[in-house]
């Protein structure tokens, strides 16, 4: 099995409600016991500092919460990307310069991140559940850019990503929001 740790799901419009409608998924884990990521285009009105205040002032612009997954919505998790080979105490490696960094530990130094973003939830997939879901066409696999993460304009973020892909892809973000009012 090839692993997609570090690549975006793009939703396509075989999705056609729910969280997962229209998102940009940031894949953390990706092998024989499932799947987990988060929705990187899902701000909430929550900002930081009324949940982790200590954290706030490290976090990227826009500095709220980010729906991560329908999954644990009550728990938060923070990825950062390292801003040079050290990366700070309390970050696990997920891919290139990405990792989680635990809330719990000391707060990073100045300069040790280039960004970082803070997570209700996250999103799961069972044991082949993925796989199923690329096969049905729900999803389309492509390269992540570290600024996809700390996207100044999140919601942009599904018609950014599929703009920027060869092809036909391209193709899918002159999909309407609505096709039955097309």
């Amino acid at each position: 099995m090839d692993t997609l740790r570090g690549r975006l799901l793009v939703a396509t419009p075989a999705i056609e409600s729910g969280p997962f409608l229209r998102s940009v998924v940031y894949l953390l884990d990706h092998d024989t016991d499932g799947a987990l990521g988060v929705i990187l285009n899902r701000p909430l009105e929550s900002d930081v500092d009324e949940v982790l205040p200590a954290w706030a002032g490290l976090v990227n612009a826009p500095v709220c919460l980010f729906e991560g997954g329908p999954v644990a919505m009550d728990s938060a998790l923070a990825l950062g990307i390292i801003a040079d080979n050290l990366p700070p105490a309390g970050w696990r490696h997920m891919a290139g310069r990405v990792g989680l960094i635990d809330l719990d530990g000391p707060l990073p130094g100045s300069g040790e991140l280039a960004g970082l973003r803070v997570f209700a939830g996250y999103a799961g997939w069972a044991p082949d559940q993925l796989e199923a879901e690329l096969a049905e066409g729900a999803w389309l696999v492509v390269d992540a850019r570290d600024s996809d993460l700390m996207s100044p304009q999140p919601e942009a973020l599904w018609r950014e990503v599929l703009r920027r892909q060869d092809g036909d892809l391209r193709f899918w973000t002159t999909f309407p929001d609505d096709p039955s009012a097309n």
